[in-house]
């Protein structure tokens, strides 16, 4: 049952650099009577994203260099060819981590050398299942080409490895490594779009492998290669092979699901993932873009934790007023825009232009993101359901309803997101009203 809004029914050991983090992490532990770990004190994802020419690469850079220089082990990542962030940081960024300073490292994600890793794992899984009979052996990952689609794939399994959030699907010591290695790791997306559709990614996946673990179950073909399938894919996902020997499909199938599930729960968490808006005060088309990836960031599954304005012109008090206006409740400041005609000084560039509010928009503390509006409210007397969608209008959003009335399905801005209603508000949709940014659905 599809229902759009234009009809009636309108419808994220212990170093210098890490000293910060790690006395707050103690104490915290020392009132649980016990030691601070490592799933305590999560390495934090932070991404920006804003129309292209807002600042956003200069935004990332800035965070990174203020994170840093708060004492955190930090790391910017960039995806895109643009060399922007080597000339603020002055240096050349590369396919393995360059120091840019103290605390400070930065890595150029490019998808033809991130897909050689997964492909060496697979090869070495397919040389302890032997499912292919040496075949995938003979693929040689440097000649094969970047597809669409596969760098946002790619950049969550690095990411992923970077922030040491794969699970029981990954080498234990090696990620334990590589999760003490920084504190923050800030992501500059190739674009908005492609940042996206990396938060969603595990998400969509989650609704893929249902289908598939359907088709593997209740078809011939599936019942037939199912197996195989599944026990090369948990070899080429857990290189010890430790807990997956001697699992049943249905236990394998039940683990797939659970790591999807944790991988789209890092971007749901605020005390994992932050993502911040960045747009120019002075353009009203840049404020419309930065309210259209708002919503698109809730349609993806993950929330918004500030807004930054960037400018090379200092704006007028008007502009930064109608700006908070804007995006409020979200936390709003200025961060500076910098001349490309030399590099920077950052010493003196964060003395002098990091305020205090730009301080409290950044940082990660916990309790920090208690002003972002929740993306989905219940009134279970009422029966209603409220969406807070900023950046959309009505005629963009559409509702389908399957599975009895249990679930919505709503599709807005290039992103579908699958929303379980509780047992005392679930049925059939009975009308809808959109007023400020949120819209309201009636059940009957």
């Amino acid at each position: 049952m599809a229902l759009s809004l234009a009809s009636p029914l309108n419808l994220f050991q212990t170093r210098p650099g890490r000293r910060r983090r790690s006395v707050v992490a103690s104490a915290a532990a020392a009132e649980k009577g016990g030691a601070a770990s490592s799933e305590d004190n999560p390495t934090r994802l932070v991404t920006f994203l804003g129309k292209g020419g807002s600042g956003k690469t200069t935004s990332a850079v800035f965070a990174a260099q203020h994170y840093a220089r708060e004492g955190l082990k930090t790391c910017l990542v960039t995806s895109s060819q643009d060399r922007t962030a080597d000339f603020l940081l002055n240096r050349k960024i590369g396919t393995h981590p360059v120091v840019c300073g103290n605390n400070l490292s930065a890595i150029r994600f490019e998808t033809a050398q991130l897909l050689l890793q997964p492909l060496q794992q697979l090869k070495e899984a397919d040389a302890r299942v032997n499912m292919t009979q040496g075949f995938l052996q003979g693929i040689v990952g440097e000649e094969l080409g970047v597809l669409p689609g596969m760098h946002s794939i790619f950049s969550v399994f690095a990411l992923e490895c970077m922030i040491g959030t794969r699970g029981a699907y990954g080498n234990a010591a090696g990620r334990n490594r590589l999760k003490d290695k920084f504190d923050v790791v800030v992501y500059d997306g190739a674009s908005p779009e492609e940042t996206l559709r990396m938060i969603a990614a595990a998400g969509a996946a989650r609704l893929y492998l249902k289908y598939l673990r359907n088709m593997a179950e209740k078809t011939d073909l599936g019942r037939l290669a199912g197996p195989s399938l599944l026990r090369l894919v948990s070899e080429a996902t857990n290189s010890t092979s430790a807990g997956i020997n001697g699992k049943l499909s249905s236990e394998i199938w039940d683990s797939l699901e659970k790591f999807l599930e944790k991988k789209s729960s890092t971007f749901a968490d605020p005390e994992k993932f932050r993502c911040f808006l960045v747009m120019d005060p002075h353009s009203e088309f840049n404020q419309r873009a930065a309210l259209r990836y708002w919503g698109c960031t809730i349609q993806a599954g993950a929330q918004v934790s500030g807004a930054f304005g960037s400018t090379p012109m200092l704006p007028s008090v008007e502009d930064v007023e109608s700006a908070k206006k804007t995006f409020s409740p979200l936390p709003f400041a200025l961060i500076p825009s910098f001349s490309m005609d030399s590099p920077q000084d950052w010493g003196a560039v964060m003395q002098n232009s990091l305020g205090e509010d730009t301080r409290r928009v950044l940082d990660l503390a916990e309790g920090q993101t208690s002003r972002v509006p929740s993306s989905v409210k219940y009134d279970l007397p009422k029966k209603t359901v409220t969406l807070f969608m900023p950046g959309f209008d009505k005629s963009e959003i559409k509702l389908y309803q399957y599975r009895g009335g249990s679930e919505l399905l709503v599709e807005a801005g290039d992103q579908r997101r699958v929303i379980e209603l509780p047992l005392q508000v679930q049925g059939k949709v009975g009308g809808a009203k959109f007023m400020d940014r949120c819209l309201t659905i009636t059940m009957s």
